[in-house]
């Protein structure tokens, strides 16, 4: 690094010589303003042996030239000729230039900086202090293009620069770099651009390589944070630098040849990644997916590598310059042996001597540099190239503001022109262009040779989402069509969920099918949703369809049987009516209190009926009609029974001496009771149908899968007082009838009631846990086959004896039949006077005999058996 020497001068000394010589220009010429250009010619430089006795000897370039590097050199010199020739842009301004060949070291590309600065003199004059510089001769620099170098000029100096290749996006912030300007986009751009281009193509597992330099590691930092928000994964992120030890380079070789990304993005200059290509082509590599920065897919040297075909990158874009191929090819033999640089290009490209060295042959003058074919005269892919070309021009539009009014950095801010070639120029409160980029392909060309070819671009400059296009056919690694896949776990289809990977990044998961009840209808979702209360996922879980409605409808086969018991019950209770209609004044009917009967029959019809209430799709008024008519219908039947069953009880209890009980149960009295006991039945109904009556819901607890359109109860105490009194009256019954059991089995129906309220009871006890466990539609089904049974029971137990005798059995329904098995002791005058006052025929049911010793001897009278 040069420095300015403390001990080389005193207090009292005017003058101060530098310890070194200056690094000498490869290409020069002076003007009225020295514009400096620094580029990287050589690709590194080696110093002597250091001794530590004497000063560190220079540092030397390497043999090495880069061909492309030189060609950037020429095109500045170029431009500056050009616009020297112009009469609109700096007239009467002679524009001079110093190029310098940096060697790809940032020492050098330091002390250049400072020479820039100081200018190449070796001892500096002031008689104030020797500490203070020279007025700067160079106003500004094109280059250095490395990010590493172009950031240590800038901390150091105060240069209006514009490095056409330097893209560190830290080079953008003007707190630390006030005077940096660029003609190429920042890596922010391209960092940007890549992570899109990565996401466009659906990859979401990548490596990353990068160079160890300032434009790797702010490049790729940029790139990973970018691609992150895109959802983008990094397998792993390897650096290197080609002064590194080899073990360094097999390690991330190895690294590459292992890892199961089969994309990789390499944010590296063009001389570390040819070392890293170099050393993957030692061993077979599985298919790989390169992913280039502008530094190096744009380099012609890669074409060489068949692992790199259809590899993508971005670069800026192809352009054209008029007269620059002429001027490169405008060179003699004569002209390159009298400067070191091109006397080195064309001893290299000829392989021949200018100045007779042993072993070589002596250039004849037969060399043609038209039939070259090298990077430098290879003007097909101008890209970095016009960046110079735009920079000059910008330099030169600086100067031109300048000489008018302003200084050049104020004036490199509001440059805004076309250059000669149409591309415009200016640049940001940042010093950076707009970012536009063509995406490049690697492809094979028909002789088998690999091309770069445009197949997209990314333009900053669009609406957000348009910025990335890809406009034509991508040849991918291996020649293949499609898209290669790089991810670290397949994607996750609908009807199921990512779960990250414990310990893993993002990208890796596990697809786990979504919960009961949820959904998911889009490839890899986070989250799986609940579908709305009234839907359920299909057998895929990736859409919602309704829920099936479930209710008792009338064409379900448990709702037919059920409808036909319905109706061939109720057929039955028209039947015995009609039977016991037609032989209303036969013993057994009247022996039976027909009209209490008649009146039973016409209930058990209605409860059969309002079963049929309980089928079909629930409304409003038949939800509560169906819990009504059902309370109601069977206090009347069981109103009935119970009539039936205190009058028997009555009859045959009071015959005690001077008893009146028996007025109180005469056929007024058995009418009024009915209607009392129906009546509060009646009431409870009204005053659960006015608070809270029952109403259509759909049930979605039940079954998750389906909805169970039911009858809520609305109030529940109304249910169960309705079922409760039925109870009640059921439970009363039973217990009289139960009392009544031993009576003559002609003169009473008690057995059979009793029967009959056992049956009633038994099922409709077993009917409450039965109807709170039965799921859906069941829990109808449960309800009316309880009606049902219970009703069944009725009048199988009650009537069909007598429907089968008068049927079936006519000659036993004769009053001598009846009476003939009564014990005599029970036939009483004050039975018979019970009987009357129940208008039942007594004369129909006791025999003449019998009957005239009852009304011989009253009450104190025994009639004696034959």
């Amino acid at each position: 690094m040069t420095v300015l020497s403390p001990a080389g001068c005193k207090a009292n000394q005017v003058s101060c010589r530098l310890w070194t010589d200056p690094w000498l220009p490869g290409f020069s010429m002076n003007g009225d303003f020295i514009i400096g250009g620094i580029f990287l010619i050589h690709s590194y430089a080696k110093s002597g042996e250091n001794t530590y006795t004497r000063l560190p000897p220079q540092l030397q370039c390497s043999e090495s030239m880069d061909f492309r590097q030189l060609r950037l050199a020429r095109a500045f010199e170029f431009t500056i000729h050009e616009i020297n020739n112009r009469t609109d842009l700096l007239p009467g301004i002679t524009l001079g230039y110093q190029i310098y060949d940096s060697c790809s070291d940032v020492q050098i590309a330091s002390k250049i900086a400072l020479q820039c600065v100081n200018g190449l003199d070796l001892v500096f004059n002031n008689t104030r202090s020797c500490s203070k510089s020279a007025a700067a001769t160079v106003p500004a620099v094109v280059g250095e293009p490395t990010s590493s170098s172009s950031i240590s000029m800038a901390r150091m100096l105060g240069l209006f620069g514009i490095p056409q290749s330097a893209t560190c996006a830290c080079l953008s912030d003007k707190s630390q770099f006030p005077t940096f300007f660029r003609t190429e986009p920042s890596d922010q751009h391209q960092a940007a651009a890549l992570a899109k281009m990565v996401k466009y193509f659906g990859w979401t597992w990548i490596g990353a390589v990068r160079s160890d330099t300032d434009y790797g590691n702010y490049g790729m930092a940029t790139f990973i944070k970018a691609a992150q928000e895109e959802g983008i994964c990094v397998e792993y992120s390897e650096a290197y630098y080609r002064t590194q030890s080899r073990s360094r380079l097999e390690r991330l070789a190895n690294v590459i040849r292992r890892s199961t990304a089969r994309v990789i993005v390499a944010f590296v200059h063009e001389g570390d990644m040819n070392f890293i290509f170099e050393e993957l082509v030692q061993q077979p590599l599985p298919p790989i997916q390169w992913i280039g920065s502008e530094a190096w897919i744009t380099h012609p040297d890669f074409l060489r590598f068949n692992i790199c075909a259809g590899a993508l990158g971005f670069g800026v874009p192809r352009s054209v310059i008029p007269g620059f191929r002429e001027f490169l090819l405008d060179l003699s033999q004569e002209q390159a042996s009298k400067l070191p640089l091109l006397r080195e290009f064309w001893e290299r490209s000829f392989g021949c001597s200018l100045k007779g060295r042993t072993g070589v042959r002596e250039c004849d003058g037969s060399e043609d540099i038209r039939a070259l074919q090298n990077p430098y005269t290879d003007t097909s892919q101008l890209r970095t190239t016009n960046l110079v070309y735009k920079a000059t021009y910008a330099i030169a539009h600086a100067i031109h503001g300048f000489c008018l009014k302003l200084q050049i950095y104020s004036q490199l801010k509001r440059v805004n022109f076309t250059t000669k070639n149409g591309y415009q120029v200016n640049f940001d409160s940042n010093g950076d262009p707009e970012a536009v980029y063509e995406l490049l392909n690697l492809q094979f060309k028909k002789d088998g040779t690999l091309e770069l070819v445009p197949v997209g671009y990314y333009d900053s400059s669009k609406p957000k989402g348009q910025e990335f296009k890809v406009i034509s056919a991508v040849s991918w690694f291996g020649g293949q069509t499609e898209v290669p896949v790089s991810v670290c776990s397949e994607s996750c289809p609908p009807g199921t969920r990512k779960a990250v990977q414990k310990g893993r990044p993002v990208c890796c998961y596990d697809c786990i099918p979504c919960a009961e009840g949820e959904i998911s209808n889009k490839t890899d979702s986070l989250d799986c949703i609940h579908c709305p209360p009234d839907f359920w996922p299909n057998t895929k879980q990736d859409s919602c369809f309704p829920k099936p409605v479930e209710f008792l409808s009338w064409d379900d086969t448990l709702a037919i049987i059920l409808t036909v018991f319905s109706i061939t019950g109720a057929f039955m209770a028209v039947c015995v009516t009609t039977v016991f209609y037609k032989h209303r004044a036969s013993p057994i009917v009247r022996a039976n209190n027909s009209e209490l009967s008649f009146l039973l029959l016409f209930s058990l019809t209605l409860c059969f009926l309002c079963s049929l209430t309980f089928i079909g799709r629930p409304s409003e008024w038949s939800c509560m009609l169906r819990h009504t008519a059902f309370g109601i219908a069977f206090v009347l039947c069981i109103s009935c029974v119970l009539g039936k069953t205190i009058v028997v009880l009555m009859a045959f209890r009071a015959t005690l001496p001077g008893s009146n009980v028996m007025k109180w149960f005469g056929p007024v009295q058995q009418r009024l009771s009915v209607l009392a006991f129906t009546l509060i039945q009646v009431i409870i109904c009204v005053i659960w149908l006015k608070l809270s009556p029952p109403f259509p819901f759909k049930n979605l607890k039940h079954y998750k899968e389906k909805i169970i359109l039911e009858c809520g109860l609305g109030s529940a105490v109304g249910f169960w007082a309705v079922l409760g009194y039925i109870g009640c009256l059921a439970f009363l019954c039973f217990i009289l009838a139960f009392l009544a059991r031993k009576l003559p089995d002609n003169f009473n129906e008690a057995k059979f009631i009793t029967f009959s309220m056992l049956i009633f009871c038994a099922v409709w006890i077993t009917f409450i846990p039965a109807y709170v466990s039965s799921p859906g539609k069941f829990t109808v089904a449960v309800e009316i086959f309880a009606i049902l049974a219970s009703s069944f029971g009725l009048i199988i137990c009650i009537f069909a004896p007598k429907y089968f005798i008068i049927v079936f059995r006519p000659e036993q329904n004769t009053k001598k039949h009846l009476m003939s098995k009564v014990p005599s002791k029970h036939i009483t005058s004050k039975l018979k006077k019970n009987f009357h006052r129940l208008h039942w025929s007594t004369t129909l049911l006791l025999p003449a005999n019998k009957m005239s010793k009852v009304t011989k001897h009253g009450d104190r009278g025994k009639p004696r058996a034959k």
